[in-house]
């Protein structure tokens, strides 16, 4: 494939530019500002050049000069409160940015991968299945669907994947997560307070990237929730983290959502039934424990 990758500096799209420029694939991988990963993953077949995807000018004239047949679309503003806190900038990158990536992808007739998230949910009756009717809580969620809808109406080979609560090994090149803040905490000493009223079906992210290009490979089209199997909260996740790793779980207090403040609203239970991505596309993600024991 020849691939153009957004967002290749973010949590996920660091990830899939480190599986790409291992890959026979021709790639261009894409972000703002200088690339993040060490200049060794840049090769003949593998290049990084700076775009900003609400610069629609720039969007055309990247993705008509390297012509892609497949766009992996990963970048977005996905911090839930500052999206409530500047609307405008957070539609202008995840709507209209994705709204420049369709336009373009038209222009060379290349087929577009969206990456999305549960909190297009309201989290009143999860776990959800594809089906589900999408009602979000937060402006995040309200444009990652609208995203959505411009993708699945765009006329385009489209697939939508959805994710949720992703976490894999972290290091210098690439950003923390919530598994290695409660380690760190944990190793400081630090008392902290974790939620234990809300649910999800966190992602290993090397299971998710397995999923994008089972959905590629496949030339799977619709929308697809590619996550982990287990029902956790994020107090729950803690604590296997912390007897997993021998530390002080006393540390770790179980409190409500509500005694948090924050300027967006958290749907309090989503998590993914994966059903269709097992049949349709032969996904099997790894079980908490068994992601614990590959990351430490």
């Amino acid at each position: 494939m020849k691939i153009l990758l957004t967002g290749s500096n973010g949590m996920l799209g660091s990830w899939i530019a480190e599986y790409l420029s291992a890959s026979t694939h021709e790639t261009m991988a894409t972000g703002k500002g200088h690339f993040r990963l060490a200049q060794s993953f840049i090769h003949e077949n593998f290049t990084y050049t700076t775009l900003d995807i609400t610069d629609r000018d720039a969007v055309m004239k990247c993705i008509k000069a390297f012509a892609p047949d497949t766009i992996i679309h990963s970048a977005a503003i996905t911090q839930v409160d500052d999206c409530e806190l500047n609307k405008r900038f957070c539609y202008s990158v995840n709507v209209d940015g994705t709204k420049n990536i369709i336009d373009a992808a038209k222009e060379v007739d290349a087929r577009i991968c969206y990456l999305s998230t549960d909190f297009v949910f309201s989290g009143e009756a999860g776990p959800y299945q594809e089906t589900d009717s999408a009602v979000p809580v937060n402006y995040y969620g309200a444009t990652k669907l609208l995203a959505e809808e411009l993708v699945g109406k765009s006329g385009l080979h489209w697939c939508t994947i959805r994710t949720i609560l992703l976490y894999g090994k972290a290091d210098p090149l690439k950003r923390s997560n919530f598994v290695y803040w409660i380690k760190k905490n944990l190793e400081e000493g630090t008392k902290i307070k974790v939620v234990n009223d809300q649910i999800r079906t966190p992602t290993y992210i090397p299971d998710l990237v397995n999923g994008i290009f089972l959905c590629l490979n496949k030339e799977a089209q619709g929308i697809f929730h590619i996550s982990g199997a287990d029902v956790l909260t994020p107090f729950e996740m803690a604590l296997a983290i912390a007897n997993h790793l021998k530390l002080n779980k006393e540390l770790l207090e179980p409190v409500d959502a509500s005694s948090f403040s924050q300027a967006g609203r958290r749907p309090l239970k989503t998590g993914f039934i994966i059903e269709k991505a097992k049949k349709e596309l032969g996904y099997s993600p790894t079980d908490f424990q068994n992601s614990l024991r590959l990351l430490f």
